[in-house]
């Protein structure tokens, strides 16, 4: 069920578990997936986080704002008729991979961890201690010659038991020797022998590092040190050049210089990577070498290159002339995509790295402002690159961000908006009362902060959250409060929703006097505001709600006056949704012939034009015999900065 490679970092355990999966991988029609479950600074990832990527992987849509039980429950799910290689690195301990293992028997999993993955039944380990001494010796060749290590074996072989046949250590010394042609695998041993403390208690990792480390030069050493706060440890030139505050040209040629070096390799989509097994001894190096003040300024210049970088994403997104493109097109040549097709390549490839940015931003909790800008930045971006519902669930987390550097500062406006947004996903995915509760602490921000978009929006949504669950007496009181706060702003679009909402739940609560005086102010204030379909479709629902009061000539004029005014409108569908609806009342009144000629006007609106799809009666119009929210409109909620 599990194959566990085990061993210490740096002993080659990833590499080996990558070539056990190319091998075994052709067996699995539904091929490898793969999950990193250790974080650059050794944290454990979490469950919740794993298991989306993995579903992401398998193309399984996952509800945003889910748990990491429900994750793994979905993830069994989605694996239960497939045949797949599931590769989990750098695993923490046993329950976090118990918790991704799938319960179908045809798939496997192969784990990298340090130790055994105790109380996981039908584990098969294997430890990874190190190279064999010949190999050992091969991959020195590799880098230093074979001359120098044909001239003195024993030398080599002595280089590789200080390294312990460790291959990140074997890289290190590789890359010693291959930047010093005239230095001797001799030297190197010599080398590595002198240093502090005895080799039998030092991690063979540990010295070779300290050595070959302190021969680079210093802007090299600096940029390695810098690279210890790229997020996930990935970083490309544009990163680096921001961390070191150098030219991009040079940071990419620094990079390079440090792939040759051993120190970094190269990874995919023109990035590059710290080793996980490197990573705490660079970040020692950072501590112990760099002032706070000048840790936090490279990374206040990471984040401030990145948010420009995501503006530059979106803005290309804008039609031409626009005010964003205008502004884009006085940015650096560098921080500008070609055509959105790039940026929207550049924001795939660097999604989780920039995700990884926002969380590690708001951990820090000193540079909340720029904090607050990147996951504004981010997420506009995702809006624009892949739509609201499609990033939805990577926005629930931004969200949440935004919530807890909200709380930590006490910015009561952006709480609002920000509980707002993730009440909003959790409506969408079925957690109503979740929902509610949000709703309601979102309505108390509204207040302190003294705002009367987001006091009226929490409200208007508290009386959503009702309707949802049934209740339409809550529905209808918190429906009015938000119609009264509407009413004293004069703010006439919003009323002319209110009164619709307020229609619709009457109706279902049987009240329709109520809902008939609703639906009339709704259609009056959409001829207020010029709306001519708002205005018909309010007459329609106006109508709805007659006939089922059993007042059906009242129903056939109010039916036939919606009808004129969609006319008047354009909106055809709804014009031939309403004709229809007048055929069936009319039927009811015993007037046959009207009703075929409301049918037949009904069949022409509805015909398809040359060149045009056919028509068809849209969801949740007057062609339904249900109540519905007819003057209902999507908007977005706005934060505090989106407002000024």
């Amino acid at each position: 069920r599990v194959l566990l490679i085990a061993g210490r970092p740096g002993s080659g355990r990833t590499a080996l578990a990558e070539a056990l999966v190319r091998d075994l991988g052709r067996g699995y029609r539904d091929g490898v997936l793969r999950a990193r479950l250790g974080e650059p600074g050794g944290d454990p990832v979490p469950v919740e986080r794993a298991a989306r990527l993995l579903l992401d992987d398998l193309g399984v849509a996952a509800p945003p704002g889910a748990d990491g039980d429900e994750l793994s429950g979905l993830l069994r799910d989605a694996l239960k008729e497939r045949r797949a290689l599931l590769l989990l690195d750098d695993a923490a301990d046993a329950e976090q991979v118990d918790s991704l293992l799938p319960d179908n028997p045809r798939c496997l999993v192969v784990a990298v961890a340090r130790g055994p993955l105790t109380g996981i039944p039908d584990v098969r380990p294997c430890t990874v201690g190190g190279l064999d001494a010949r190999s050992a010796v091969e991959l020195l060749e590799r880098y230093a010659g074979s001359v120098r290590i044909t001239v003195d074996p024993q030398a080599a072989e002595a280089l590789v038991e200080l390294c312990a046949a460790q291959p990140a250590a074997l890289l290190l010394a590789g890359g010693w020797l291959a930047a010093r042609p005239t230095a001797s695998v001799a030297d190197l041993a010599k080398r590595l022998r002198a240093l502090p403390g005895e080799p039998a208690t030092t991690r063979p990792l540990a010295r070779t590092f300290a050595l070959t480390y302190g021969a680079l030069p210093a802007p090299a050493a600096r940029a390695l040190r810098l690279l210890s706060l790229a997020p996930l440890g990935l970083a490309d030139a544009q990163v680096l050049s921001a961390l070191a505050g150098c030219s991009v040209s040079a940071a990419g040629s620094l990079l390079d210089g440090l792939v040759d070096l051993g120190f970094v390799r190269a990874a995919e989509h023109g990035q590059y990577e710290v080793p996980g097994c490197l990573m705490p001894l660079v970040a020692q190096r950072l501590a112990a070498e760099d002032r706070d003040s000048e840790v936090q300024l490279a990374r206040a210049r990471m984040l401030e290159r990145t948010v420009r970088l995501l503006q530059s994403c979106r803005a290309v997104t804008e039609a031409e002339g626009s005010a964003a493109r205008r502004r884009l097109a006085g940015l650096p040549r560098n921080l500008r995509f070609p055509h959105r097709a790039a940026a929207a390549e550049w924001l795939r490839t660097r999604q989780p790295a920039l995700l990884a940015a926002a969380r590690l931003a708001v951990a820090d909790g000193e540079l909340d402002t720029l904090a607050r800008r990147l996951v504004a930045a981010l997420v506009r971006a995702l809006t624009a690159h892949r739509g609201a519902e499609a990033a939805a669930p990577e926005l629930y987390g931004l969200h949440r961000l935004v919530l807890d550097v909200a709380e930590r500062r006490g910015l009561h406006r952006e709480r609002a908006a920000a509980l707002l947004n993730l009440a909003d996903l959790d409506a969408r995915t079925g957690r109503t009362r979740d929902a509610l509760a949000r709703y309601r602490a979102a309505l108390d921000a509204g207040r302190l902060a003294k705002d009367p978009y987001a006091t009226g929006r929490a409200m208007e949504s508290v009386g959503g959250a009702y309707q949802e669950l049934g209740d339409w007496q809550r529905a209808a009181d918190w429906y009015g409060r938000a119609l009264a706060q509407r009413l004293a702003r004069d703010e006439r679009a919003d009323q002319a929703r209110l009164y619709g909402r307020l229609g619709t739940v009457h109706t279902y609560a049987g009240r329709y006097g109520e809902a008939l005086r609703n639906w009339r102010a709704a259609a009056a204030g959409c001829r207020r505001l010029g709306d001519g379909a708002g205005h018909a479709r309010a007459l329609s629902e106006a109508a709805r709600v007659q006939e089922y009061a059993g007042r059906p000539e009242e129903s056939a004029r109010t039916c036939e006056e919606a009808a004129e005014g969609a006319r008047r409108a354009g909106d055809v569908r709804l014009h031939a949704a309403l004709r229809l609806r007048l055929a069936d009342t009319l039927e009811r009144l015993g007037d046959p012939v009207a009703a075929r000629l409301h049918r037949a006007a009904a069949d022409r609106l509805l015909a398809p034009r040359p060149g045009a799809p056919a028509p068809v009666c849209p969801d949740g119009s007057a062609g339904h015999d249900t109540p519905t929210d007819a003057t209902k409109v999507a908007y977005e909620i706005r934060s505090g900065s989106q407002k000024s």
